[in-house]
């Protein structure tokens, strides 16, 4: 019984100076260096590069199915802007809110999606991209059109709600 007492607090003080070491590690300042690996921004000369046009679709309180975009058959609330792939979610909720009155109001959520076609089956896919609010700051408001894997020809689709409590 005293020899498995004695393993097992050996076993004990082996293992705590390496954790004295890691947790020695973790509260040291990092360099820029040894920094952890980010995504490099992706920036456009907006004076350089020609724009590029976004076909927005939106819609109130949800989003539009896949298959209303098939075989050439569009939505009929769509807005048509020009901008650059380095745009964020953000800059075209402002865009969306100037053309639509209903929009602005107090409390409203934007929903975005990227409508892409399907090469294997030939029909449209819808990917959800991102939540925007216009009052709150969130992850989704500096993701731009590149980091969602947006490709010349996809369209853009917007649901536009109230949040709980809220009605249109």
């Amino acid at each position: 019984m005293a020899d498995r007492r004695r393993r097992s607090r050996s076993r004990s003080r082996s293992r705590s100076p390496m954790r004295r070491v890691d947790r020695e590690r973790d509260r040291r300042p990092r360099d820029e260096k040894s920094s952890e690996i980010t995504m490099p921004v992706f920036t456009v000369d907006r004076e350089k590069t020609c724009p590029l046009l976004l076909r927005v679709f939106f819609n109130y309180g949800r989003h539009h199915r896949p298959d209303e975009f098939f075989r050439g058959g569009l939505p009929s609330n769509e807005l048509q802007i020009y901008t650059w792939k380095d745009a964020t979610l953000r800059e075209l909720m402002t865009l969306v809110k100037e053309v639509n009155p209903d929009a602005q109001r107090r409390g409203t959520v934007f929903s975005f999606a990227v409508v892409f076609p399907c090469r294997q089956r030939g029909v449209y896919r819808m990917k959800e991209v991102g939540t925007v609010e216009p009052a709150r700051k969130s992850v989704s408001d500096s993701l731009t059109l590149e980091a969602t894997k947006f490709q010349i020809g996809d369209y853009l689709d917007v649901a536009i709600s109230q949040q709980r409590g809220q009605n249109y």
